[in-house]
Parts: C-alpha cells; structure tokens; sequence
C-alpha cells in the first residue's frame, strides 16, 4: 500500500475546512463539552462515547490520567471522567495511577456506584486490582452524612460495592478502631477473619442502619408541608445556594415569601459558584424571579477579577446552537455560549459583542439577562459563516486586544482570518473535527475558567 501520499482535507459538518489534530487533542475536544450519552445536532451520543473509547487507545495513558482529573475538577464532568478510567483499566497497565486517578475523580459517593455500572455495561467481569484499589480509596473519603445521603436503591448499591472491594470509610482508622467496643470478627472468611465495629460507618451500611441524613430533600419527600419546610430551610440557612436556585419554582409554586427567597439569592450572590447559565436556567424555570435573578447574576460577576484591554466577543447564533445541553435541560449551546459572553462583558473594562451566523452583527451594550435576550434576536439562527464573520470583523479595524469566539466550530466557509491581536476559539460541542487550531488558543467547554486561563496565559506571555 502506498502511504507517500499527502493527508486527505477534512471538513467539518457543515463543509468547511477542518483541522488536522492529534489523537490527543481530538481526545480534549471529545471530552471537556461532553454530557455521555446525550444526543447532539450532528452526533449521537453512542458515537461520541464510542469514539472516546478508541482514542483512549491512541493516547498515551498518562495524558488521560490528567484529562479525567481536568474535566471532573475544572469543568465539573461526572460521568465521562469515569468513562476514560474504565477505558484505561480495560488496557491492563498495572500502574497504581489508575487506581489513585479513579479514587480521585470519584467525589460522591452515587459515583462509586455509577463506575461500576459503567465497567460492567457489555457484561459482569472480575473488578481488576486497580478498579478495587481505586474504589476502596474512595470509601475513604466519605462520612456517614454523604454516604446515607447518596446511599440510593440503585442497581448497583453501595452496599454492593463495599462487600466487592472491603472498602473502609473515614471512620475505620486504626486510632478509632482501638476505642470503638464491641467489635464483630467474624471467622473462618475464606479470605482472613473480618473486623467490623458496631458503630462504624461500614456495620451501618452493611446493617442499613446509617442514620437519616437531614437533607433539605429528605425534610421534603418525608411529608413536611413543603412551604413550611422550604421557609424553614431558607431561614436556617440550610439550603445551599445551587439548590435555591434549582428549587426556586418549587419554592413560588408553594407560596415561599418572595422577599425572603430574594434576600437569599443576594446574600449568597458574593460567595456562589453559579456560572451565568446557572441564573439563566433559574430564570427560565421561574420567570417571575428573573429581575432579582439579574442583581444577584451582577453581584456574582461583580467579585470575579477583571479581565484587561479590549475585547470582542462573537456568540455562534446558527441552527446548531439551539441544541440543548441534555435531554432533561430546558438550555441550549447558544444559552451557554451567551451566559459566557455576559460573563465576559461583565469582566472586562472595555467589550462589544457580536454575534454571527449567515452575517456578523453587533449587539446593543447591554448586562446580564437583557445581554441574553438581544444575542438570540440579534439575527436569524441559520448557517454557519464563521470566516465570514471574522473577515468582516477585520475590516472593522476595531484594534482589539483579543478576540473571543464561542462556537461549536462546524463552519460551512474556510476560517483564514485573525482580526485580533490573539484569538480565543471557545468549543461547546463534541463534534469530531472543528476550524479553531493553527493561529487560535483553542479552549474546550465553557465555566468561569476558561477567562482565568485566558488572563494567566496573557500574564505569562507579558513576561
């Protein structure tokens, strides 16, 4: 066979021209927008995740060691970090990495549970030496609260898991187990005897006797009159911030006082992790709410760092942003891509957003909500011109100090332009192939840490 030949042109979705990359950064682009299993307007979710099996295979193990801790920690992913762990016991390194990798990337205990469904989706097999390794360390990092509270009847239990691995749990530390009386041994075990104290953690969960966690989920579903339990829990302080917003039409449903819910929405503002989108999604759950939504979206944005210089902003309008996130999410990619720009608009000093699809438009200079509302009526939601956009971008002559595109990079034109000083390629999506390499900083999925890579990044080049 002749392999003296040049690489074949590769085309996105929409016909453009594509880049070749790496199977390691075609495995990042899989990965860090990706919600396993969902559906998207391109590709299934069985593709995706069967693709991101065989490019485990082309990388190097430890690169994707790092990539499942980035997309558990950074960008908050939680089954396709678990996914990448399965894939790489499956490769038989015998390396203790991989178990330490699986202990750290599981951080609830549902998560135990939710691995082991995934290791035996196409049949029940041995656990290997470092899914046991692995899942036993996790054990460890639980107390009886978050245990009891993710303590579901699920197909594969906790329960399950704790008998398949010996795992051990906070409590079962040798200083405790030398105080703690009676102790259960049990012999003639066919691996050794078996010590169980009566009151640890592991005797509960075997017994199923852990104590009721006092969630604000167990209060509600134990029969409390929910508009007592919810003005209870608000007024204890008991229910944390991205419950309060998850829980704000639940709460207006049942006759919560508006002016106590809106108190607590800004006092929690300067101390929440709430993503833009997160206001926008409780705004579309309860539109009522969205003005004290809008204040308590500023004050978050209010407390972030600033980012420097100026800067443009395009937010892909085409057909393909109305895809939701997830079957169960009410959002879309453009909803996403949008609370980035209002997040981007909010922190820096001097911005202007446009948007593009078949033209490039600019958006009215407003915040929050209303930044929101104008992006998505800004034109018609059709094709993907992104070159076009960036040429026409250029000829304005804005001298920006960087420009920023949020996209989900299946441009049906040539992207051949740079209209900045340096360009930001934002992908939302996992399709296979995108236009944002060569002279763009490419950057995976959308959170509030894509601008901190952005400002750490400048900072380290101004040196």
């Amino acid at each position: 066979m002749k392999i003296n030949t040049k690489k074949a042109p590769v085309h996105t979705h929409e016909g453009g021209r594509a880049s070749h990359i790496s199977p390691k950064e075609e495995l990042r682009r899989s990965v860090l927008a990706c919600l396993l299993w969902e559906n998207t307007f391109y590709e299934g979710g069985v593709s995706v995740a069967d693709r991101l099996k065989s490019l485990v295979q082309e990388n190097d193990p430890e690169d994707v060691l790092a990539l499942a801790i980035e997309a558990r920690e950074e960008q908050h992913l939680r089954h396709v970090p678990l996914l990448l762990m399965r894939e790489l016991v499956g490769l038989r390194l015998g390396s203790s990495a991989v178990g330490d990798t699986l202990a750290r990337v599981i951080q609830r205990p549902d998560e135990i549970g939710e691995f082991l469904s995934l290791y035996w989706k196409d049949g029940k097999i041995p656990l290997a030496k470092q899914v046991k390794r692995g899942l036993a360390k996790a054990f460890e990092k639980f107390d009886e609260y978050q245990i009891s509270k993710w303590n579901k009847d699920a197909k594969v239990r906790l329960r399950d898991a704790l008998f398949l691995t010996h795992g051990k749990t906070k409590d079962c530390t040798p200083e405790l187990s030398s105080r703690v009386e009676p102790a259960i041994n049990k012999l003639n075990y066919k691996r050794g005897s078996v010590i169980r104290h009566m009151d640890s953690i592991v005797t509960k969960l075997v017994e199923k006797r852990l104590e009721i966690p006092n969630t604000w989920e167990n209060r509600l579903s134990g029969g409390e009159d929910r508009k007592q339990a919810f003005t209870a829990l608000l007024a204890e302080n008991r229910l944390g911030y991205m419950a309060l917003l998850r829980n704000l039409r639940n709460m207006t449903d049942v006759g919560v006082d508006r002016d106590l819910i809106g108190a607590k929405l800004l006092d929690g503002a300067n101390h929440s992790r709430a993503l833009p989108f997160r206001y926008v999604a409780a705004a579309r759950a309860c539109p009522s709410m969205e003005p004290i939504l809008d204040r308590a979206m500023g004050i978050a944005l209010s407390g972030l760092p600033k980012l420097e210089g100026r800067t443009v902003i395009l937010v892909d309008v085409s057909g393909s942003m109305i895809d939701r996130l997830s079957a169960k999410s009410e959002l879309t990619r453009m909803d996403a891509a949008s609370a980035l720009a209002v997040l981007v608009r909010g922190i820096s000093n001097d911005c202007r957003v446009f948007s593009f699809s078949l033209l490039l438009n600019e958006v009215p200079p407003r915040q929050g909500m209303a930044l929101i509302d104008a992006i998505r009526r800004s034109q018609h939601h059709s094709g993907t011109y992104l070159g076009e956009a960036l040429r026409a971008l250029k000829a304005l002559d804005i001298d920006a100090d960087r420009v920023i595109v949020v996209t989900d990079e299946q441009s049906t034109d040539n992207v051949t332009v740079m209209p900045a000083k340096r360009g930001y390629m934002i992908n939302v999506a996992t399709n296979k192939r995108g236009v944002g390499y060569g002279a763009w900083t490419h950057v995976h999925g959308w959170s509030e840490s894509i601008v901190r890579f952005i400002q750490a990044l400048e900072a380290e080049t101004e040196d």
